[in-house]
């Protein structure tokens, strides 16, 4: 399947591409940051956008032709689409045990047997709770409600009796952890192998390569590695060298300590924190055992957990942003407890010791402005310099974006290009401590390493750093064994 696409809205291209392919019998694995038009791509593909909102045309032909035509409409009753976002698929007036055994995928003959492997941890009676929910918002959680896409696409495959057909499967594991990103991808496989199927995977979660490659070496002839890249303004699909991430993953170590004296902590966090009727217990990861969390001068720190079970909400309790409980914190020679006032943080920790880099870009930037309005008011030191910014705006974006970047309205910027942003705005104030929550959320493969080399580099000039991360391949070997901290949670009155 070969598609040219070009999707405007108004004078604005959003979309422009020639050849882009997904290959018949076979999972074209598709990689690239977040924004690009991955998405865009391949909703059009599925005849999922509006031609109201926008220009649109599929193989020369109007998009009102294409979702007439044979192509689409087999895509559409036969194929499956697992979007980004599951919230945007659920019913909120119908149980999920409705929504799953509606339409063409009334069948109950598989739902135990899927169900099973989605929710391994779950009793049957677990499961069936589940089922009687009504998703809203906050209810299930949002890896209940992607494991529950993800089932309906695979009862779908399941009740095939055509397997020309096309499902695409858009960041399926964007809320899972990696035991549950590979049970996905184990089941994906399995039906490829049961079925000549035709998938499109779209994920910028490159340690997938070596998951499949480790596990699964016999189906890489049926699975296509690409990525999406930007190119004099059009979207390109080219191969991905699976060669040269395993080289560098290979090549990545932490940095080597100088041995030098032995110093206070930065930060010390007491082993147990007291929030939501939860008590977070942190423990270091090489003994198994809880300790304080300990951040030392020049450090690299990696805290670990599955998904939901709190690390972002330890990341914004030391950050003075939520509110505990109960905890204890020792920040230098400021001490801080949950009857700390924020003002206190305020006037002694943000952007002075401690800066934050938030895991969703657009909950630090205003999108309302434009690329230079989000470095206004920082205490930069060296902002009398006209070339500072434009410097800072290099070290991370593949070419110097120019004077002209810093004009254009941040809501127009890809999700990838957002990130950047919002790593180069806490990165720019040189706080002694750096919280980075998911910091490589939407990057490719090239920012990903540009940004690493940068904090190993802040790192050797004494800088420190907390790092939050499901991609515990890179960061397994980026930070030191001995610097890795757990995180584990038990109700407050149990």
């Amino acid at each position: 399947m070969k598609f040219d696409i070009l999707i405007s809205a108004g004078k604005r291209i959003l979309v422009e591409t020639e050849g882009f392919e997904v290959q018949p019998g076979k999972i074209t694995l598709l990689l690239g940051e977040s924004g690009i038009g991955k998405t865009m791509i391949s909703r059009a593909i599925s005849g999922l956008l509006s031609d109201r909102e926008f220009t649109i045309r599929i193989n020369g032909q109007p998009y009102s032709e294409y979702l007439a035509g044979s192509v689409c409409r087999k895509i559409q009753s036969q194929g499956f689409f697992v979007f980004q976002e599951p919230s945007s698929h659920f019913n909120p007036l119908l149980t999920l045990e409705e929504q799953l055994n509606e339409g063409a995928i009334s069948d109950t003959g598989a739902n135990e047997v899927i169900l099973e492997q989605l929710f391994p941890s779950f009793s049957m009676a677990e499961r069936h709770r589940l089922m009687e929910v009504y998703p809203k918002p906050y209810r299930p959680s949002g890896g209940e409600k992607q494991r529950m896409l993800i089932a309906m696409a695979f009862k779908k495959m399941a009740l095939l009796t055509d397997s020309d057909v096309l499902y695409i499967f858009d960041e399926p594991t964007g809320n899972l952890d990696n035991v549950y990103r590979n049970i996905f991808l184990k089941m994906l496989i399995r039906a490829h192998q049961a079925l000549p199927l035709t998938s499109l995977l779209i994920t910028h979660d490159y340690s997938m390569i070596s998951e499949i490659q480790d596990n699964y070496s016999g189906m890489l002839e049926r699975i296509e590695f690409t990525e999406l890249q930007i190119s004099d303004g059009r979207q390109i699909q080219v191969p991905f060298s699976t060669g040269s991430y395993s080289k560098w993953l290979e090549s990545l170590k932490p940095v080597e300590k100088e041995n030098r004296p032995a110093s206070e902590p930065i930060l010390q966090l007491a082993p147990e924190i007291e929030v939501f009727d939860r008590i977070l217990t942190i423990t270091r990861d090489s003994v198994q055992e809880p300790g304080a969390m300990e951040i030392f001068s020049g450090d690299a720190v990696y805290l670990k957990a599955g998904s939901g079970v709190g690390k972002t909400t330890v990341a914004k309790i030391i950050m003075g942003l939520q509110p505990a409980d109960r905890f204890s914190m020792r920040l230098k020679d400021l001490h801080f407890n949950q009857k700390t006032p924020p003002e206190f943080w305020k006037k002694h920790v943000w952007a002075r010791i401690i800066s934050m880099v938030f895991q969703h870009a657009d909950e630090a930037l205003n999108l309302n402005g434009r690329v230079r309005d989000i470095f206004r008011g920082l205490p930069i030191q060296k902002r009398s310099d006209p070339d500072f910014l434009n410097t800072a705006l290099a070290s991370i974006f593949d070419r110097n974006p120019g004077p002209d970047f810093q004009e254009m309205p941040v809501a127009f910027l890809s999700g990838g290009q957002k990130q950047r942003l919002n790593l180069i705005r806490a990165m720019i104030l040189e706080p002694e401590l750096l919280i980075l929550d998911e910091p490589f959320n939407g990057l490719d493969f090239n920012t990903m390493q540009r940004i690493l080399d940068l904090l190993q580099d802040r790192q050797r000039r004494g800088k420190s750093f907390l790092i939050i991360s499901h991609n515990e391949e890179i960061i397994d070997r980026f930070v030191a064994r001995d610097r890795v901290y757990r995180l584990t949670w038990n109700r407050a009155d149990t």
